[in-house]
């Protein structure tokens, strides 16, 4: 099969995007999946988006780790809005459906503003935090990031949690607003340059821990910067919104 595929990358965190709306990709076959994201032997992608039609939303995303394992991403879901804008699925709003449920999302020259799914599932850990943001994370504050073992740490962390496990966030406070983070991600297995989701899980464990009293949380991540918004009522979390670029890289052909 001669796939047709374009490379998109929010804040560094890359992805294959398929168009899948004639329903002719092998999603079953996760072998192709990790061939696909294959940095030597394939395209290289931290995962696999494909955009297929749906009767009551604009589209309907559906994703892929690089390890072929499904989870929702919070950078793919705003590179899956910058898709379907240049696949004229949409113009410049949509409302589309994910793993986790519907998201609506704005597109305005290059940024992508998301609405994430409301988080009340937080638990309180010794030295961190637990958040569903649409799939796990653990979040963690630590005194120096540059020097810190993300791998090593990240790893050993990532299968102390029952399955599916967890990804895991690493934290530096810089300012009363701003927390720099670095993830490792469950299914690509190593850290990655940004993680939409994870940094989701920052803004709203910071506040949750009162590191910050802001509802509007700036996040240096390694690939660039992201930002999160949110509305905070009695322990939950609703109008979350994750904002940041996605950019279109290449498109290509490939034999699977």
């Amino acid at each position: 099969m001669n796939l047709v595929f374009y490379k998109y990358q929010g804040t560094g965190n890359d992805f294959v995007m398929i168009d899948n709306r004639t329903k002719t990709f092998p999603k079953q076959n996760t072998d192709i999946i990790s061939h696909l994201c294959d940095r030597h032997f394939g395209v290289g992608a931290d995962g696999v988006i494909l955009i297929e039609n749906h009767h009551e939303y604009d589209f309907e995303m559906i994703y892929f780790n690089a390890d072929g394992s499904q989870t929702f991403c919070g950078n793919g879901g705003r590179c899956a809005v910058a898709f379907a804008k240049k696949l004229d699925i949409i113009v410049d709003k949509t409302d589309f459906l994910a793993v986790d449920g519907s998201h609506f999302a704005e597109i305005n020259k290059g940024i992508v503003s998301l609405k994430m799914i409301d988080v009340e599932e937080i638990t309180m850990k010794k030295d961190a935090v637990f958040a569903y943001t649409g799939t796990q994370h653990h979040v963690e504050l630590v005194d120096n990031l540059d020097t810190f073992p993300v791998f090593e740490t990240g790893k050993q962390i990532r299968y102390s949690y029952d399955d599916p496990g967890s990804n895991v966030n690493f934290v530096q406070q810089i300012d009363e607003e701003t927390f720099r983070v670095r993830t490792y991600e469950k299914g690509v297995e190593n850290e990655t340059l940004a993680c939409g989701t994870g940094v989701t899980a920052v803004a709203i464990a910071m506040h949750k821990t009162l590191k910050t009293k802001s509802n509007s949380i700036s996040l240096p991540v390694e690939g660039g910067h992201l930002a999160v918004s949110f509305t905070e009522n009695d322990g939950k979390y609703t109008n979350v919104f994750l904002k940041g670029p996605a950019k279109f890289v290449f498109e290509g052909r490939i034999e699977i």
